[in-house]
């Protein structure tokens, strides 16, 4: 679980969680492919932070730079559990 004084201590603009998952109900759902996803959370610079995902065949710097952001709450979660205060500082 990822408290307020863990977050506020990542550097802005780092990746600081990252890692496989499947595209399904069970996993990272996205659209229900099955097929294998990468993610990567990133804090901004304004003390925020978002999680983008693309195809596993991607490296994680492609899917920081190009990847698909993450908006549903229960996924974000799913991939980065954290408290009420952290998930408010979530970029939509």
């Amino acid at each position: 679980m990822l408290e307020i004084k863990s977050f506020s201590s990542i550097d802005s603009g780092k990746v600081f969680a990252r890692g496989e998952i499947i595209d399904s109900p069970d996993g990272l759902y996205i659209d229900g492919s099955n097929k294998m996803l990468k993610w990567v959370a990133v804090k901004g610079y304004t003390d925020d932070w978002c999680v983008y995902a693309h195809l596993a065949e991607n490296t994680f710097d492609f899917v920081e730079r190009s990847g698909n952001k993450i908006t549903m709450e229960r996924n974000i979660q799913k991939v980065v559990p954290c408290s009420e205060e952290v998930f408010n500082q979530y970029r939509y």
